[in-house]
């Protein structure tokens, strides 16, 4: 296994970072499963686990502080808030409110009096960035977080961000989790720069593009019982019209990935991780067999001649379907924050 130093804050965690949210209903997984995973993954090095409130509504964060126990200081331990954990209008979002409550939560169901890493899971166009970064300063100096991030963040909230942290002294945010893959590019334009250029540690989540990237799904073929298509097929776009292209192209890399001799999800993993802004890559295991497919991969080298034949397929910057971006901005879907009340002020023919 490999290491790398989280942005800047000195902490050494290896290239693969392990992702709950299969854990539990979500996944359909036992506790013995999870145990036998997260196992698995501390044996063949892997020090970073990742989850969040959210996943499976807690369940996902209950199994891994039961599984944990005595490994807990061996790992890098995050988790998120943001997402809605119930039907009460202040039950999700990044407020003072729910943050200080929700960590509390968490902290619980993790069996921990501290997260090593606590992340915005997404952002929060209600809240005042810098009223979040007060609550997680609070957290900083209370000891029960060391370390803070977001996730999904586009690149102008995140200067807006480390702008608002430095104008108020509070902590900075250290990293950033934004969806990565072949076929999920966008970030490379502004996004991993950003990063670069701030020095944040980036951990990239759905590097495998939900299954697309694994060479399990063919065209003119039924899915394989037990895949996320056949268990959520909208969760993965399948058998949407951007389905058909995503078909072609994994065929198409695929047997690029034969060529060079190894496996299309050893070649995906080993792209995410291949930029110079990527600090890990988060693996969302189902099954042990899935983990240990996909552990080897850090010790995959991509030539560039393999390199530029991705670009060709998938040019950078590209994202084949742009809902996997992860987050879109109120103001595309809201259309009075497009427009002014009352029209635009000017007379017809002006």
């Amino acid at each position: 296994m490999q290491y790398r130093i989280l942005g800047r804050t000195g902490i050494k965690v290896s290239v693969l970072c392990l992702g709950t949210m299969m854990f539990g209903a979500w996944g359909k997984t036992t506790l013995e499963e999870c145990r036998r995973m997260l196992d698995a993954a501390l044996d063949a090095g892997v020090n970073f686990v990742d989850t969040a409130d959210v996943y499976a509504f807690g369940e996902s964060e209950q199994i891994l502080g039961e599984i944990l126990g005595s490994r807990r200081d061996e790992v890098v331990l995050a988790s998120k808030v943001n997402n809605a954990m119930g039907p009460g209008l202040n039950m999700s979002g990044n407020s003072r409110r729910w943050i200080v409550r929700e960590v509390e939560a968490s902290l619980r169901r993790l069996r921990t009096d501290h997260l090593d890493l606590y992340q915005l899971h997404r952002p929060d166009p209600e809240t005042d960035i810098s009223e979040s970064l007060e609550t997680l300063d609070d957290l900083v100096r209370q000891g029960k977080v060391l370390a803070v991030g977001t996730s999904t963040f586009p690149a102008d909230l995140l200067v807006e961000a480390q702008w608002a942290a430095e104008k108020r002294q509070l902590v900075r945010p250290a990293t950033e989790q934004p969806p990565y893959s072949i076929f999920a590019r966008s970030i490379e334009a502004d996004v991993l720069p950003a990063c670069q250029r701030m020095q944040l540690g980036v951990m990239v989540w759905a590097p495998l593009n939900g299954g697309w990237l694994t060479g399990k799904y063919r065209r003119g073929a039924e899915p394989p019982p037990g895949s996320r298509a056949a268990r959520e097929p909208d969760h993965i776009d399948y058998g949407k019209p951007v389905s058909e292209r995503k078909l072609e192209l994994a065929e198409s890399l695929a047997k690029l990935a034969e060529q060079a001799g190894m496996s299309l999800s050893h070649m995906a993993l080993a792209f995410t991780l291949n930029h110079p802004a990527v600090t890990a890559s988060i693996i969302g295991p189902r099954t042990l067999d899935q983990l240990t497919s996909q552990i080897a991969a850090p010790d995959i080298t991509l030539d560039p001649e393999l390199l530029d034949a991705i670009d060709a397929l998938v040019p950078p910057g590209h994202t084949i379907n742009p809902a996997d971006s992860g987050w879109r901005p109120p103001a595309l879907d809201d259309a009075s924050q497009r427009r002014r009340p009352g029209g635009s002020g000017m007379s017809a023919g002006v």
